[in-house]
């Protein structure tokens, strides 16, 4: 006769364990109707890229054609790394077959990808960026993956993506893999910040934290202060603030994802301002800076050009280009302080 009495030792674990993304993602829509089960594929299915990349830059040393460059350029006019086109591809062949997708846009890519037989169904287009930080690759330093799911507006032959022209608010669900010591999924449905671990052995990501908070304050600045001289003099005034005062540690990787996975859990903020040259930066607004701002305003934080909420800002191209402050809610209000300081001053000597 069982003991109705009898706790297992650990109770918890099978429910903890057996938490998977696809279960996740239900779970949060509280529902099995036909968009839960849309996104819930969808996540699956860049879960799929996800381990597909992670493997092969896991082997990228032994693997012939992973490491260096392609000798190409991007749109944006970059130098294309072999593992950018690898990764991309991959989120291509990955959702091509998928029925839900009836758009792929990259900052790869000059325009959208098209996929005509999947349109009937797939009402959704995904907008990513393959490998965040593929200078780190030959070096073996952390990189990511970064995507936004938004819904399709136009036609079925809506092929240029002008639909997409739309601020971050319409986002659907966002997120990041990262690729370090272990490889990582977090993802956002616009109900909290959620991250996954990959578990090799079993092949699922498996949850790891749920409902994560940026705290409202954090020690850690990143930025490039490389190009301390290419900023406005705002930013450039921050910085020596940082280095005039305790308790601030500068943390800069040359990967935004892992950057920002960082504050996501420690707190602080992140920067990639404009520089004199080139006022709107370097980051992408739609592949880039609005999924992070989504998971940052999720999370309890904030993402600012310095001039307005990046969810606020109104695309007027694909492939368009912003400054980023994003983190804590109480660091990133400490660098627009400088930045509307110096507006003032700059109104007041046209007075």
């Amino acid at each position: 006769m069982v003991d109705s009495s009898y706790r297992p030792s650990h109770e918890g674990t099978l429910d903890r364990d057996s938490m998977t993304l696809s279960r996740h993602v239900l779970q949060q829509l509280q529902s099995f109707g036909p968009e839960a089960q849309d996104l819930s594929a969808l996540m699956n299915r860049i879960a799929l890229a996800g381990k597909i990349i992670a493997r092969r830059l896991s082997r990228a040393g032994l693997v012939e054609a992973a490491l260096g460059f392609t000798g190409e350029q991007n749109v944006q006019g970059e130098d294309v790394k072999k593992m950018d086109v690898y990764a991309n591809d991959v989120f291509i062949s990955v959702f091509k077959q998928s029925g839900l997708v009836c758009r792929l846009a990259s900052e790869e890519m000059e325009k959208p990808y098209y996929i005509p037989e999947n349109c009937p169904l797939g009402r959704y287009t995904l907008l990513y960026d393959p490998i965040d930080g593929s200078s780190n690759v030959d070096i073996n330093l952390n990189v990511g993956s970064i995507f936004a799911i938004r819904q399709q507006q136009g036609s079925d032959d809506a092929e240029t993506g002008e639909d997409l022209l739309q601020n971050g608010r319409n986002q659907l669900a966002a997120g990041y893999i990262l690729y370090g010591p272990s490889t990582v999924l977090v993802y956002s449905l616009g109900r909290g910040v959620h991250a996954f671990v990959l578990d090799p052995s079993l092949g699922e990501f498996i949850l790891a934290q749920a409902n994560i908070q940026i705290p409202p304050h954090g020690p850690v600045y990143s930025v490039n202060e490389g190009n301390f001289w290419q900023w406005e003099d705002s930013l450039r005034d921050y910085i020596r603030y940082m280095h005039r005062h305790e308790g601030y540690t500068a943390r800069y990787s040359g990967a935004l994802v892992g950057d920002f996975h960082r504050i996501l859990l420690q707190g602080g903020v992140f920067l990639y301002p404009g520089t004199v040259k080139k006022p709107d930066g370097k980051l992408r607004l739609l592949y880039e800076s609005a999924p992070l701002a989504f998971l940052a305003e999720q999370a309890g934080g904030q993402a600012s050009t310095g001039a307005q909420q990046v969810l606020d800002v109104e695309p007027q191209a694909l492939h368009q280009r912003t400054p980023l402050i994003i983190g804590s809610r109480e660091n990133v209000a400490l660098v627009e302080s400088f930045i509307q300081e110096e507006e003032r001053e700059r109104a007041a000597a046209l007075r």
